[in-house]
């Protein structure tokens, strides 16, 4: 895979996690949010800056709507950051 590839903008249908870096920023280290998994399904733009994207999650009890900044694309058993 390209670094294209990996750094283009998250899409509708990929496969995210929270990135690690926003995971830090806030202190989370262990429970669900580190774990989880979900796909994009629409992308809602909320304002010129900010990019929400509603996730499919696999764990219950995470918010839909996500700041794509704080998303990372994960292909396989890998991440890639933005």
């Amino acid at each position: 895979m390209s670094w294209a590839e990996r750094a283009r903008a998250i899409q509708v249908g990929d496969t995210v996690a929270y990135s690690a870096a926003f995971l830090r920023s806030i202190g989370t280290y262990t429970g669900d949010m580190p774990r989880a998994r979900g796909t994009v399904t629409p992308l809602v733009p909320v304002g010129s800056h900010v990019t929400l994207a509603e996730i499919d999650w696999d764990l219950p009890d995470l918010p839909t709507r996500v700041n794509v900044k704080n998303l990372c694309h994960v292909h396989g058993i890998g991440y890639s950051a933005l």
